[in-house]
C-alpha cells in the first residue's frame, strides 16, 4: 500500500471529496486507512459508571485506501508515490514535484 500513518491525504472521491487531513492508521491487510475528520460517523456509548450519564460519540471510521491520494508537500494538489534511491536507502518521493516524503 502506498499510505502510510503520518501522511498528510486528500479524498479524491466518496461523500467527503476534497477534505484534507492525516492518516491515523492503516490497515495494509485490509487496504483502509483511518484519516482524521473524515467518514465521521455517531456511537452511541453507555455509562460505564452508574452516576454517568450515556454519551454519542463521534468517531473516524476507515476509508479505502483508492479513494485517497498523497498530498504533495510543495503544491498542495494530489500526487502519486514512487521510490528513489538516496545512497544506499530507498526514499519515497511524491511524483508531481519529486519532493521526498516523511
Amino acid at each position: 500500500m502506498h499510505i502510510k500513518k503520518g501522511d498528510n491525504v486528500i479524498i479524491i472521491s466518496g461523500t467527503d471529496k476534497g477534505k484534507k487531513g492525516k492518516v491515523l492508521k492503516s490497515f495494509p491487510v485490509l487496504g483502509k486507512v483511518v484519516v482524521e475528520g473524515v467518514n465521521m460517523h455517531k456511537k452511541h456509548q453507555g455509562p460505564k459508571k452508574s452516576n454517568q450519564k450515556g454519551q454519542v460519540v463521534e468517531k473516524a471510521m476507515p476509508v479505502n485506501a483508492s479513494n485517497v491520494s498523497v498530498v504533495d508537500p510543495s503544491s498542495g494538489k494530489p500526487t502519486r508515490v514512487g521510490k528513489k534511491l538516496v545512497g544506499e536507502k530507498s526514499v519515497r518521493i511524491a511524483k508531481r514535484s519529486g519532493a521526498t516524503l516523511s
